[in-house]
């Protein structure tokens, strides 16, 4: 599936079933608490805190609600996000296609 073809299944069940898009600003407060959920999956698997007792983690999970919050708002701005991310990968391929072979701290 393309992003494109995400962001039309996002819009035709926001219309189907949320009954129209919260608002941009809403959409990025959901944003930044959906990546703040995920930072706390990954501090608990990866990182240095312990699971506390009853609490689940599901990195799966909160890495598919930033994508849909992701979604969400590209559709609200307007944003081709597979033209968007072609463009982007475009751009660090030209400015970054030596740059991580030859820097020491990756070897």
């Amino acid at each position: 599936m393309e992003l494109k073809e995400a962001q039309k299944i996002v819009d035709d069940w926001i219309h189907e079933h949320g009954v129209r898009y919260f608002s941009e600003l809403t959409n990025m407060a959901i944003l930044s608490e959906e990546v703040g959920e995920l930072a706390r999956v990954i501090a608990r698997q990866y990182g240095d805190q312990s699971v506390k007792e009853g609490e689940t983690l599901n990195a799966e999970e909160e890495m598919a609600d930033i994508l849909w919050v992701l979604i969400c708002l590209a559709n609200q701005t307007g944003v081709d996000l597979t033209a968007a991310f072609n463009k982007s990968l475009a751009k660090k391929t030209k400015r970054d296609k030596l740059r991580h072979k030859y820097n020491p701290k990756l070897k």
